[in-house]
C-alpha cells in the first residue's frame, strides 16, 4: 500500500549490558510515550534489547522470535507498529543480530544483518551468523525495508530495497562517537553518518530513519545523533546531545511522491543491466 502520512518516534536509548528485562521495561516506557504522542510507528536502535558487546553472553542471551519478551512487544503493537534490536536463536540454532518489525499483534519481519563487522574494534563474526537477503516487506503503513547499522555501508544493500520500492528505510545502529579536535564542530562518525544517510535518502528517494544509541559500553562511546531526512535529504528532526531520549516526526506521504515525479530515478533504473554486469564479473572472477 502507499505510504500514509503517520507519526513517528526515534528511540535513543542506552540499553544496559545483558539486562534484557531492565531494557524490556525501558522499552515498554518507551513506547507508551509514543503512543501518548500521537505516533504509529517507533523505531529502537540496534540490539536495544541486549546492548552490543555481549561476547560470551551472547548465546545465553538469545531469544526466539515467539518468546515472552517478544510478546510483551507484540501486544503492545497493537496500539503502535515498533521496530526493535534483539539477539535472535533461529530454529536450526544459528544466533543472529536481528531487527523484528511488530504490528497489530503480530511479527511482520525479521532482517538478520547481513554485513557483520569485522574489522577495528568488532568482531561480529564471532558471535553472530550472516543474515543472507534485504527484502522489502509491506506494513499497514507503508513498504519498509531495514538495513542494520554496517549494511547501511554497502550501495548493494540500499540499493535493493530501492529496486523493491520502498517508502523508508529502517536503520538501527549502535555507532561508536570517533574524532574530535581539529576545530570540528561535529564527531567525524557524525559527519560520515550524516552524509552516508543523506544520500540514501536523495540517491534512493526514500524516508530514512535512523535509530542510534548512546552511553558507553565496554569502554567504548556510542554517539546518539538519531534522525529522520526526507527523500530530498532534508533533516526533518535530529536528537541532539549524548543522552537518551525520544523524537517525534511527521512523515508525509506527498514528500515521497513529490521526489519522484520531480526525478523519477526508480522509473528509469534498469536492473537488467546491473544483473547482466553482476555477471560479468562474476564470471571473470571465476575464470581467474
Amino acid at each position: 500500500m502507499p505510504l500514509t502520512d503517520c507519526r513517528l518516534t526515534l528511540a535513543q536509548t542506552n540499553p544496559a549490558l545483558g539486562a534484557v528485562q531492565r531494557n524490556l521495561e525501558e522499552h515498554v516506557a518507551a513506547i507508551e510515550a509514543a503512543h501518548a504522542a500521537g505516533s504509529q510507528l517507533i523505531v529502537f536502535p540496534e540490539l536495544s534489547l541486549t546492548g552490543y558487546f555481549l561476547k560470551d553472553q551472547t548465546a545465553e542471551l538469545a531469544l526466539d522470535v515467539d518468546g515472552p519478551e517478544l510478546r510483551t512487544l507484540r501486544e503492545l503493537s497493537k496500539r503502535i507498529s515498533i521496530l526493535v534490536g534483539f539477539v535472535e536463536r533461529a530454529r536450526d540454532g544459528r544466533i543472529y543480530n536481528s531487527a523484528a518489525f511488530l504490528e497489530d499483534g503480530a511479527l511482520l519481519h525479521v532482517h538478520r544483518k547481513v554485513h557483520l563487522v569485522t574489522y577495528g574494534m568488532f568482531d561480529e563474526e564471532r558471535e553472530f551468523a550472516a543474515g543472507d537477503e534485504f527484502r522489502a516487506f509491506e506494513s499497514k503503513l507503508g513498504r519498509f525495508g531495514v538495513l542494520i547499522c554496517e549494511d547501511a555501508w554497502h550501495v548493494s544493500s540500499g540499493l535493493q530495497h530501492f529496486l523493491a520500492g520502498v517508502d523508508a528505510m529502517l536503520v538501527p545502529s549502535c555507532s561508536p562517537g570517533r574524532g574530535v579536535g581539529g576545530g570540528a564542530t561535529e564527531l567525524s562518525s557524525e559527519t560520515t553518518w550524516r552524509t552516508l544517510l543523506d544520500a540514501h535518502a536523495m540517491l534512493f528517494q526514500t524516508w530514512v530513519l535512523y535509530a542510534n544509541r548512546v552511553g558507553w559500553e565496554d569502554g567504548v562511546f556510542f554517539w546518539g545523533g538519531s534522525r529522520a531526512i526526507d527523500p530530498f535529504g532534508k533533516l526533518v528532526t535530529r536528537i541532539e546531545g549524548f543522552e537518551p531520549a525520544l523524537a517525534h516526526a511527521s512523515i508525509d506521504g506527498g514528500a515521497l511522491r513529490r521526489a519522484r515525479v520531480a526525478t523519477p530515478l526508480l522509473r528509469d533504473s534498469k536492473p537488467w543491466l546491473l544483473a547482466r554486469g553482476l555477471e560479468r564479473i562474476a564470471a571473470a572472477e571465476r575464470a581467474r
